[in-house]
């Protein structure tokens, strides 16, 4: 199949090559830095595959630009789908997959990297010592056993995070509308969202963005939380209602906050711009926190992952090719 990857950095290059090269089907991969969007989807023009990512758009006109132009299947090299309407994609016969799980480990060892960054204050300290300042004023931390971790959605990543941090000796709590038993077995609780908001100490956000988790954390959940909760958001940016964080950390409501997904983190992330002035005002008003820890969307940036994402999305190019059924295709049934 002829296959337009779009977003596509060095790395991506490198994993689907390989992956390509690994597989029984002739695949001929064309690499476009750009984002895909209604500006640049004319370069997907007689291609049988578009290969997106997840600050790609793929809204109604991209989509129907698409169709017109040949493409049958859209191949997310991501788990998520928000940014795919699928309502139009099922109306113009193009088929969607996607990669569902590739690395749980991946992003649950970053988000546990946040937390005790955050906690012991090593970026700062990190900073201090180069500088030559030894003083231990300003990074006070606390011991994570016995603290109570707050864990929305128990999914593959859920789970894998919850395995970590109950070998810290925290007490974990959970809550997702579809329980899974081996939470349960590793000794956690799920209870009501308001239950687990207002009794943990760190709460770490592993739910999808649907319009139901849309803005979840805003103003009103906040109120809920503990003094000096920490939060953590590896998820979706749009699941936190940024404005409502700046009010939060301003008035020491949220003691710590670590993110690795930003509501509009489409306009900069993964771009160098070391160079430029970034002239989003919340993100830059985010930047001032001491108490704030921002990474930019790297928490499933492994090797393992990386290998997985690129072998699971030429499976589902393949398998779309011979068999016209890609192996991890999107219905509407999944945002139901």
């Amino acid at each position: 199949m002829k296959v337009a990857v779009f977003s596509a950095k060095d790395y991506d290059r490198d994993f689907l090559n390989r992956a390509a090269q690994g597989s029984d089907c002739d695949h001929h991969l064309s690499f476009f830095e750009a984002r895909l969007d209604p500006g640049t989807v004319t370069l997907a023009d007689g291609q049988d595959c578009i290969c997106a990512f997840v600050n790609d758009c793929l809204d109604r006109s991209v989509l129907e630009a698409l169709a017109k132009g040949g493409t049958r299947l859209v191949g997310l090299r991501c788990a998520g789908f928000n940014n795919v309407d699928l309502v139009a994609a099922l109306e113009l016969d193009i088929a969607v997959a996607r990669v569902p799980a590739y690395s749980p480990q991946a992003v649950a060892e970053h988000t546990v990297a946040l937390i005790l960054s955050l906690n012991r204050k090593i970026h700062r300290a990190y900073a201090r010592v180069r500088e030559g300042n030894f003083a231990l004023d300003g990074l006070l931390g606390f011991n994570l056993a016995g603290r109570t971790v707050g864990i929305v959605g128990t999914g593959q990543i859920g789970m894998a995070f919850a395995a970590i941090i109950r070998g810290f000796g925290c007490r974990v709590l959970a809550h997702d509308p579809n329980p899974d038993k081996r939470f349960e077995q590793l000794g956690g609780d799920y209870v009501a969202i308001e239950k687990l908001f207002e009794q943990s100490d760190i709460i770490s956000l592993h739910c999808p963005l649907t319009p139901q988790t849309h803005h979840l954390i805003d103003s009103a959940t906040i109120e809920r939380m503990k003094p000096g909760v920490m939060l953590i958001n590896t998820s979706r940016g749009a699941v936190v209602d940024t404005k409502a964080l700046i009010s939060a950390l301003k008035s020491g409501k949220i003691g710590h906050l670590g993110l690795d997904v930003y509501e509009e983190e489409g306009d900069f992330f993964f771009e160098n711009l070391s160079n430029k002035v970034i002239t989003d005002d919340v993100f830059a008003r985010l930047l001032t926190f001491p108490n704030t820890l921002i990474t930019g969307h790297q928490g499933f940036f492994t090797r393992e992952a990386m290998d997985a994402i690129a072998s699971t999305t030429i499976g589902n190019i393949s398998s779309f090719e011979t068999t016209g059924s890609a192996l991890h295709p999107i219905s509407l049934d999944e945002i139901a």
